[in-house]
Formats: C-alpha cells, structure tokens, sequence
C-alpha cells in the first residue's frame, strides 16, 4: 500500500538530517576548549538534495542532471570569524545560535509529521 509506505515523503529524512545536525553543533559545543578541534556543520540543503532524488520526477532526462554527481555527506568545516590561538575553530556564540535554531527547525518539522499522522488517522476513522 503506497500510502503508507510513501506517507511521510521527504519529512521523514528531514527529521533525521535535522537530529544529526544537532548532534554535530552538540558536538562542537561540548569541544569548545579542545585545542585545535575544528568545529563542523551539516550541509541541510546538500543532505537533503541526496534524499530527495528518490521523490523527484522528472518529465526529462535532463532536468535533474545535476543531481547525478558522487553522494554528498553534507559535513562541512565551519570557518570562524576570530582566530584561535589553540588551533579551536569553535565559538561559543555561533554554536549556541545555530543549535538553538536547529532545535527549533527540529521542532517545527517534527510538528508537521506529527499533523500528518493526525490527517491519516482522522481519514482511517472516517471523520
């Protein structure tokens, strides 16, 4: 049964991309004072781009010919605005912004999966 196998779409993935990109910016914070640590970042765009080529339809052989390069992890060294002495490319400041707006993007992602399941299940009943 499509429905159910495809109910979820891309979200599903988001959720997930948008859960490890908080591990990684928890990651960052928790080595703040490691020296020469380099802080990381998750590429959304670049992991979801990876994700969604399974719910592209394309009308033309060409139209999605960008996609078809080497998988793209997504990670990428965040590059800071002040040096460090240690060698740490971590700031506090940025960290704690971007997780902060990672939780909420987190959030408001998981709120639309869990509106999904509401309609789903409103539609089984009959209502």
């Amino acid at each position: 049964m499509n429905l159910f196998s495809n109910a979820f779409g891309i979200h599903e993935k988001a959720l997930q991309v948008r859960s490890q990109r908080m591990e990684v910016l928890a990651r960052n914070i928790a080595n703040a004072d490691t020296p020469n640590f380099k802080a990381q970042d998750l590429d959304f765009k670049a992991m979801l781009k990876e994700a969604g080529k399974e719910y592209l339809n394309a009308t033309h052989d060409k139209h999605y010919s960008a996609l078809a390069e080497a998988p793209d992890n997504g990670m990428r060294f965040r590059v800071p605005f002040n040096s460090s002495f240690d060698g740490n490319t971590v700031e506090i400041n940025v960290e704690q912004a971007q997780y902060g707006k990672a939780a909420s993007d987190y959030q408001a992602t998981l709120q639309f999966l869990e509106n999904r399941i509401g309609s789903i299940r409103k539609a089984l009943k009959g209502e």
